[in-house]
């Protein structure tokens, strides 16, 4: 005989999850407009402030010191701002805002339809291991997309602002954190699925 009735949780535990849920939609919203600003900003095209990283730390910089005298220093990144975006670095810049606001949001959707099943006393399903993997995959392809998209605008905007004379950041996506974030989502996918199967084999002995 099997049971469906689903546990309970404390009205602490409950709290914590709806502030949760909160703090996620506030962060979703928050990180929206921020990028439809950004959007605006990279479409108008006038003065635009750009971050720009350079190759293994190599572009030679003077730093002034305050005796008078400077020191050459390695620059890694900065910020420079395009009097003039070109349409080229403008597209992939509001690509990789898109981006960002579909990949929050779904994220953040999924987390809190997660912590709502969890409310109503149902942890581990397979509902829920299918939100958990796709908040984790959104997260892992939707960052590195944005990732790639930012590098594109940076890009394109020192090639047309130098004329080709600065060596900047080639296109990449940083291997370690995507390999280490890959990891983590394996492991919480495997463990949701796990419990689920376990929440199932205890259910059917009720």
């Amino acid at each position: 005989m099997t049971s469906t009735k689903d546990r309970t949780i404390s009205r602490g535990d409950s709290g914590a999850l709806i502030g949760f849920c909160i703090a996620g939609a506030l962060i979703a919203a928050y990180i929206t407009v921020f990028s439809i600003i950004r959007i605006i900003e990279l479409a108008r095209g006038v003065d635009v402030p750009v971050l720009v990283e350079f190759v293994g730390s190599t572009a030679p910089v003077e730093l002034p010191l305050s005796t008078g005298d400077s020191i050459t220093v390695g620059l890694d990144s900065a910020i420079i701002t395009a009097p003039q975006l070109p349409v080229i670095a403008a597209v992939p810049g509001i690509i990789g805002q898109v981006a960002q606001i579909l990949t929050i949001v779904l994220v953040i959707g999924c987390l809190i339809l997660l912590a709502r099943s969890v409310l109503t006393g149902r942890v581990f399903s397979r509902r829920n291991t299918a939100l958990v993997a796709t908040a984790g995959i959104a997260g892992l392809v939707g960052f590195a997309t944005v990732r790639f998209f930012d590098n594109m605008l940076a890009n394109a905007t020192v090639a047309r602002i130098t004329d080709n004379g600065v060596d900047n950041a080639v296109i990449s996506v940083e291997p370690f954190t995507f390999v280490l974030g890959a990891f983590v989502l394996a492991l919480i996918s495997t463990v949701f699925v796990i419990g689920d199967r376990l929440q199932r084999d205890t259910d059917g002995l009720v």
